[in-house]
């Protein structure tokens, strides 16, 4: 047993870090209970999310605009697109002008599906954050700028 282990903070209620990861645990356990239902996981449902955002743009929205919207990993986009499509709430075809890209677009069914998920996402997010009220977009604000913050220290 390592004799004495430093640690910056006293205890793990003072570790943003350990906070952050417990309350995103819950979370995530609240939207599973809210999309399952839907046959939708929570990476699924927001992938769907930032291709309805992207389309009110563009009709030519890409895997690559859809992973530049979220953060994330471009091969995860590809499967969890490829699970999408299988599901027949996404269709994918070829680029107009770039061979290498597919234009994704949502189905009817997929957008049946989105607007069913929104609302019950939206009304869990609400309950989960209830205690907050009018803190709640202060606490928006300080997410939204430690993702500026930080997003590309992982690119």
């Amino acid at each position: 047993m390592p004799e004495k282990i430093e640690f910056h903070f006293k205890s793990p209620l003072d570790s943003p870090g350990y906070l952050l990861g417990q309350l995103t645990m819950l979370w995530q356990r609240k939207l599973k209970r809210v999309l399952d239902p839907l046959d939708l996981t929570h990476t699924q449902f927001a992938l769907l999310c930032a291709l309805a955002w992207l389309s009110r743009e563009s009709d030519n929205v890409t895997q690559v605009d859809i992973a530049n919207q979220g953060n994330a990993d471009r091969m995860m986009v590809s499967k969890v697109l490829r699970t999408l499509e299988e599901k027949k709430f996404i269709t994918r075809k070829e680029h107009k002008t770039d061979t290498r890209a597919k234009t994704i677009s949502l189905t009817a069914s997929g957008e049946t599906v989105l607007q069913k998920a929104i609302i019950m996402v939206e009304n869990a997010d609400l309950s989960f954050f209830s205690m907050l009220d009018k803190d709640l977009p202060g606490l928006n604000a300080k997410m939204a700028a430690l993702i500026e913050q930080n997003k590309n220290d992982l690119i």
